[in-house]
């Protein structure tokens, strides 16, 4: 087992591309820090360009689990875990539906799809998109579904999850807390699907691990310099870093 260990940190630092990873998942981790989203919506564009999809999702999770912890507590006290928990359950039982689309679609597809997530959802909330309604649980089932398929096929659970509530009347730091604890919910979701899937390659793990560092220090900065009272700068902030990781990472550059 450690020789096992050693050979899979030895590949993933081998890696092509490993200083642009490790560099956009601490950025990643400011926006996720600040704002309570972005990670995937940052990591899995650029990282797509040098790893296979489902290498990106696993190391994705791995360190995306990780990551957050500094910041759960205010997560918990700002956020309603009750809203978070019918979004988890809902996802549980969808996931399995995208883990499927995801294995069956070539690379090059995986890379389209997620770029153009992840510029519709800013692209939609700048335009003006609300949702005045009430929180209810159908509603929040529902939109957990969603996430389920849009996060295995993806990678991205977060954009139906961030629309809803990105758009709502929600105060800003409930927003957050809610998206925070969700997106770590799906991670521990994802990872029992791929555990029990037999999908857990110890290669990408081993990446996931080192992507640690980077992405808690991004956690911390990001959470650091938070104030509702900026919420708008940094919901926009959030948003540029986010199309531009989009763009960017097209496979048409290249």
């Amino acid at each position: 087992m450690p020789e096992l260990l050693a050979g899979a940190f030895s590949e993933a630092l081998a890696l092509d591309g490993l200083g642009w990873i490790a560099l956009t998942a601490f950025i990643a981790g400011v926006v996720r820090g600040f704002s309570g989203f972005g990670t995937a919506m940052i990591f899995i564009p650029v990282a797509a360009k040098f790893l296979e999809p489902i290498w990106v999702l696993i190391a994705l999770v791995i360190m995306d689990i990780l990551g957050p912890i500094p910041n759960l507590p205010r997560a918990w006290r700002d956020g309603r875990p009750v809203d978070v928990g019918v979004l988890a359950l809902a996802t549980l039982v969808a996931l399995p539906v995208g883990i499927a689309i995801l294995v069956a679609v070539p690379a090059e597809v995986f890379r389209y799809v997620v770029s153009g997530i992840a510029v519709l959802v800013p692209v939609l909330l700048v335009a003006g998109f609300r949702y005045r309604g009430e929180m209810t649980r159908g509603l929040l089932a529902g939109v957990g579904a969603v996430a389920g398929i849009t996060g295995g096929a993806a990678g991205l659970p977060g954009p139906p999850v961030i629309l809803l509530y990105a758009s709502s009347t929600r105060p800003v730091a409930e927003i957050r807390g809610n998206i925070m604890l969700y997106l770590v919910a799906f991670d521990v979701i994802l990872l029992g699907w791929l555990g029990l899937q037999g999908r857990l390659e110890m290669t990408p793990v081993a990446l996931g691990l080192l992507l640690f560092a980077p992405i808690v220090a991004g956690n911390i900065l990001g959470a650091a310099v938070f104030d509702p009272a900026r919420e708008r700068m940094y919901r926009g902030v959030a948003y540029a870093v986010v199309i531009t990781a989009a763009l960017t990472s097209l496979p048409i550059w290249e």
